[in-house]
C-alpha cells in the first residue's frame, strides 16, 4: 500500500511539472525516495531491480530531465559522484563524511533564503547558497581513533 501510494505521489509530481509519467521516470523518484543521495549507478540499479531492463542511459536521461524541472537536486561533493535527491525547493546543505562518504541533509542555521550571502555580491543576485560540510560520521569513529568534537574542545 505504501508504494503504490508512492507511485501515486510520483506520477503525480511528474504531471504537476508538465512532465509525462513513465515507468522509469517514476522508477527514478521512487529509487530517490528510498536512497536519498545516491548517485546515477545507484539509482540504475535500484530502478533495474524494480522495472526490469532499463538502459544506463535511460537513467541519465531521466536524472537530466528531472534535474532541469527541479524535481530533482544534482549535487556534487568534491572528489565523489555526482549524486541526487528528491529534496528540491528549501534551503538545507549537506554534511560528507570523508571516511565512508556517506551524505546526510542539513537543516540551514538562517530565517532567510539564501542563508549566507557573500561579502561582495560582484552584481549578482543570490537566491542560493550551498554548504558542504566535511566530517566523520558516527559509525566510522567508532571503527577508527578519530578525536570526536568532545574530545577537541
Amino acid at each position: 500500500m505504501l508504494d503504490d501510494r508512492l507511485r501515486d505521489d510520483a506520477a503525480d509530481r511528474l504531471r504537476s511539472h508538465g512532465l509525462r509519467v513513465t515507468a522509469p521516470r517514476v522508477g527514478v523518484l521512487l529509487a530517490l525516495e528510498r536512497m536519498p543521495h545516491a548517485d546515477a549507478d545507484t539509482v540504475a540499479r535500484q530502478v533495474r531491480a524494480s522495472l526490469g531492463a532499463v538502459s544506463t542511459q535511460a537513467v541519465y536521461d531521466v536524472l537530466h530531465a528531472l534535474t532541469d524541472a527541479r524535481l530533482l537536486r544534482r549535487i556534487e561533493p568534491a572528489g565523489s559522484a555526482a549524486r541526487y535527491e528528491t529534496r528540491v525547493g528549501d534551503n538545507h546543505h549537506h554534511m560528507v563524511c570523508r571516511t565512508c562518504g556517506v551524505v546526510v541533509d542539513v537543516e540551514c542555521a538562517g530565517e532567510a533564503v539564501p542563508c549566507l550571502t557573500p561579502g561582495a555580491a560582484q552584481g549578482f543576485v543570490v537566491d542560493e547558497a550551498e554548504v558542504t560540510f566535511w566530517g566523520v560520521c558516527r559509525e566510522c569513529q567508532s571503527t577508527a581513533s578519530v578525536p570526536t568534537n568532545e574530545e577537541n574542545a
